[in-house]
């Protein structure tokens, strides 16, 4: 018997201004009565959006799995920088939430709030980089600071990250595969849907709030993927974030039905840090083994 109902991928985006198409928000559902692909223009309109799938879907008494495209968690010990008490995961995403300001039109302070916690945690231009030139100043540069390579504490990659080759650190807020600001402006969405109080007794974060695996009176399940994992089909529309969502929700889809996506849950890590993963780095849900990465390229012999 399937473990979901209802499948939800979201691909996320920081747009500053009301987007449609390439690069902006695109979300599919795909549940008993079909599939739903929609398109929103803002984030305020995604979250309401989203809602009322889980409402639909919570009032049919299905079970939904809702997987965003951004990490869940930042390296092991930005909480303790920060100087947050609490559970790591959880401290970063209230304090997120709190310097977040992402109005109805898109915009928002993101490059302003990462320059205060770079501040915070190193009075300088570390963790965060990549920003506008005029956004630019003393705890936020342009450019790569080079900060981890320097002795500091914090890691640029996960643990997870690691494991796909091709990610883009979380620190990362401008340029291309610029995931750090569609964590910042995301986190604050998955937190308030997570809240939410009509569901909130039956809603969990994987892995923070389910440990490597499922209970079984979780109805709503929230967790990161990376849709680069699979090959999209190119059949299923343009832009490709289009195409991507509707793969992945079919992929989900088809596992469940094999029976195999309740095995994505409790992946082995082998001698990984579980405990670091499941209260700060999170996982990416359906990644069960790193990616080879290819072999560096040999230099030509002289003839």
């Amino acid at each position: 018997m399937p473990l979901f109902d209802t499948y939800i991928i979201v691909d996320w985006s920081a747009a500053r201004t009301p987007k449609t198409g390439r690069d902006s928000i695109w979300i599919c559902r795909l549940g008993p009565a079909g599939e739903t692909v929609v398109n929103p223009p803002t984030r305020r309109l995604a979250r309401e959006t989203l809602g009322e799938m889980l409402a639909e879907a919570t009032a049919s008494g299905d079970r939904v799995v809702a997987g965003f495209d951004f990490p869940f968690g930042y390296p092991a010990g930005f909480a303790a920088r920060l100087g947050l008490a609490g559970m790591p995961w959880r401290a970063v995403w209230d304090e997120i939430a709190r310097l977040l300001e992402d109005d109805e039109d898109n915009r928002n302070n993101r490059f302003e709030v990462a320059a205060r916690l770079n501040e915070r945690v190193s009075g300088s231009l570390f963790p965060f980089w990549g920003c506008p030139a005029h956004l630019a100043g003393q705890f936020l540069g342009t450019r790569h600071h080079r900060g981890h390579t320097a002795g500091e504490a914090l890691q640029e990659r996960r643990l997870i990250d690691e494991w796909m080759v091709g990610a883009q650190p979380c620190w990362k807020l401008a340029y291309t595969g610029s995931v750090g600001s569609q964590v910042l402006t995301g986190l604050p969405i998955v937190r308030a849907l997570r809240d939410d109080r009509r569901w909130t007794g039956y809603a969990r974060i994987w892995p923070f709030e389910t440990g490597f695996g499922l209970a079984d009176d979780t109805r709503i399940v929230f967790a990161e993927v990376w849709p680069s994992w699979w090959k999209e089909c190119a059949k299923l529309g343009m832009p490709r974030d289009k195409a991507q969502v509707r793969t992945v929700a079919r992929i989900f889809a088809a596992n469940d039905r094999a029976g195999t996506l309740a095995s994505w849950f409790s992946p082995d890590i082998g001698d990984l840090d579980a405990r670091r993963i499941v209260e700060e780095e999170a996982w990416t849900l359906g990644v069960m083994e790193p990616r080879p990465r290819k072999p560096p390229k040999q230099p030509r012999s002289a003839a």
